[in-house]
């Protein structure tokens, strides 16, 4: 049977080492750390995780609430969740928080019964005083990823929404469009909200009037792109832009927009969110906003277990949005 001990002897380390190593406790060098998995797997070594948490009165893992299970950017952040906890020695324990705020705070309690090390939740609806009173409560660390908490800047890695969206219907009026149209999230939200309010920031920076004809509400999938699109179609408010708050719903829309025979980008120009890998594959190719999700979470990460190693911890910096501009805009009417 395989041993910490012959692990230490294959990697020319310490046994105390390898633990450290095991554990996520100390300071390891990445060489280091990668030469003891590197013995890990040469001798197929694997960590008893349920004696080591007897041991350390520790479940050595780190749990991970997300809002759903859907779509390729939960599976972008879910990839580089695992890499990371793994390379740590600890392991990961995901569950849904079928977005809703009751759900994702039973997640939340379910993985401290289940004594995770430290808790990360990426949430869509719970407010601030309940986030709040989370931290209070809870026994272990909880990073919160996709809400700005002004009061624990410390405890959340967040995205500039409200800016990202400034910046993609700025763009759209800077290729001569002022008729613009916005499809919008699941309205109850604060990502929606933000990148709504930022939809109205660009019209208002540059002197276009708001219409509420031409907003659409849908529910980020694919469906409700389409239907939101055909909606806006039937207002007697024309549009030479869309913008989607995410890629789904402008897919969805760039389908009602061929059914009703609008060219696209000649007759319509489309910018959505998010970036998906089918975005730039489209026809046309579609303009979008680059969130980078895997950096959030590996931020996320990275501050949970320092706060787990009783480090200091200090306010991290919110994360942009990248353009991502391809084929699906074209010059508009007031092109210059």
């Amino acid at each position: 049977m395989i041993t910490m001990l012959d692990v230490s002897i294959r990697a020319g380390v310490s046994k105390a080492t390898v633990s450290r190593v095991l554990n996520g406790t100390g300071q390891v060098k990445k060489s280091t750390r990668e030469a003891v998995f590197k013995a890990m797997d040469e001798l197929g070594y694997r960590p008893n995780f349920l004696a080591q948490s007897l041991a350390n009165k520790s479940s050595n893992s780190i749990g991970l609430v997300v809002s759903n299970f859907d779509g390729p950017y939960f599976g972008r952040l879910l990839r580089q969740a695992a890499k990371q906890i793994e390379a740590s020695g600890k392991h990961l324990v995901v569950t849904d928080g079928h977005d809703t705020p009751e759900d994702e705070l039973q997640a939340v309690q379910l993985l401290a019964d289940r004594r995770c090390d430290a808790i990360i939740l990426y949430t869509r609806f719970t407010d601030e005083a309940a986030l709040m009173a989370l931290f209070e409560r809870l026994p272990v660390p909880l990073m919160v990823i996709n809400r700005d908490l002004p009061q624990a800047r410390e405890r959340c890695v967040f995205f500039e929404q409200q800016q990202a969206a400034f910046d993609a219907v700025n763009y759209l009026i800077a290729q001569g469009h002022r008729d613009i149209a916005c499809i919008t999230g699941p309205i109850d939200t604060p990502t929606a909200q933000a990148r709504l309010a930022g939809y109205r920031q660009a019209l208002a920076h540059h002197q276009i009037a708001f219409d509420p004809a031409r907003v659409a509400h849908g529910d980020s999938s694919v469906p409700s792109g389409y239907h939101g699109c055909k909606t806006l179609l039937a207002a007697n408010a024309a549009f030479s832009a869309l913008f989607a708050s995410n890629d789904d719903m402008a897919i969805g829309a760039m389908k009602a927009l061929c059914q009703a025979g609008k060219r696209l980008p000649q007759d319509v120009s489309i910018f959505g969110f998010d970036d998906e890998p089918s975005a730039a594959y489209l026809q046309p190719a579609l303009s979008t906003v680059y969130l980078p999700i895997d950096m959030m979470i590996e931020a996320a990460i990275a501050q949970a277990l320092r706060l787990l190693n009783g480090e200091e911890v200090r306010p991290l910096t919110p994360f942009t949005g990248e353009l991502k501009l391809r084929e699906s805009v074209a010059p508009g009417p007031y092109a210059a």
